[in-house]
């Protein structure tokens, strides 16, 4: 039976824009396990020995205590040596846009030491995050630094992400002119803003999306809907692509992490956005 253990908690109102979920992870032995694609993550971690993530490109990278991943576009197997506790939260992509202000597509697939980006900012918010006992105290030790990251808001940003995050959440495979109609803007112009702010362009983040909804509904027992796919083995093929598991797999064999993953996301609908919750 796997040790491993991962909780939620929701941001307060004022950080959902830029903060899907934070959450502690840990597990009392080593760590092998493969992640779904996934929006960026910066985790810290506390207590583990060496961590290697080898992205779907098969570029393998050693990650640092305190860590950000750009936003993945397929399955990554992630390696630590255990006993492990980390930290982490998924970053919305207003949240890149204001914590980071760069392009998202520079990071796809990558991680990078947080600390070469923010400072002695994250460092300082480890000290806390060490004397935390539960995930709670976590994110009330690492709230402050993010606050005043996140002082300098951007309405234009925030607006353009509201617009495409509504779009992916009407329908499993949304329209392109229905964004272009939304934010009266070109579709060069989108794509770009997507590329900066996702790390990927619109078409493909429809893509990742449909794929990684479809996957939570199987792992739950349900059946996806095939008339958004061109055809069964089409859905199967985007499944594996963006969750490294066939829909047979996530059914039966979806694996610890994201059983746990899926499980805990769902328990939070109504609470986080259904992007976070359903995908």
């Amino acid at each position: 039976m796997s040790g491993l253990k991962l909780e939620y908690l929701v941001p307060s109102a004022d950080l959902q824009p830029f903060v899907g979920l934070f959450y502690r992870f840990s597990s009392p032995t080593d760590v092998d396990e493969l992640e779904r694609a996934q929006r960026a993550q910066l985790r810290f971690r506390i207590a583990g020995g060496q961590t290697r993530y080898a992205f779907p490109d098969d570029v393998v990278q050693e990650a640092p205590t305190i860590h950000l991943i750009g936003p993945t576009t397929g399955p990554t197997r992630v390696t630590v040596e255990g006993p492990v506790v980390a930290f982490g939260m998924g970053l919305e992509a207003a949240g890149w846009a204001v914590l980071l202000g760069s392009d998202a597509s520079s990071l796809v697939n990558r991680c990078v030491d947080a600390t070469t980006l923010f400072g002695d900012g994250p460092a300082e918010a480890l000290v806390g995050l060490r004397n935390a006992r539960s995930l709670a105290q976590m994110v009330t030790a690492v709230e402050p630094w993010l606050r005043r990251r996140l002082e300098a808001k951007h309405g234009a940003t925030l607006g353009f992400v509201r617009a495409v995050d509504a779009w992916l959440a009407e329908r499993a495979s949304p329209a392109l002119s229905d964004l272009i109609e939304a934010t009266g803007l070109s579709r060069r112009q989108i794509e770009r803003r997507c590329n900066a702010l996702y790390g990927a362009p619109p078409k493909l983040l429809a893509r990742k999306t449909r794929a990684l909804r479809a996957a939570v509904t199987i792992a739950n027992g349900g059946e996806p809907e095939l008339d958004v796919f061109y055809d069964q083995s089409h859905m199967i093929r985007e499944v594996k692509h963006f969750t490294g598991r066939t829909p047979g797999q996530m059914r039966e064999e979806p694996g610890h992490l994201a059983q746990l993953t899926i499980h805990h996301r769902l328990a939070l609908e109504g609470q986080v956005a259904p992007l976070v919750s359903r995908t």
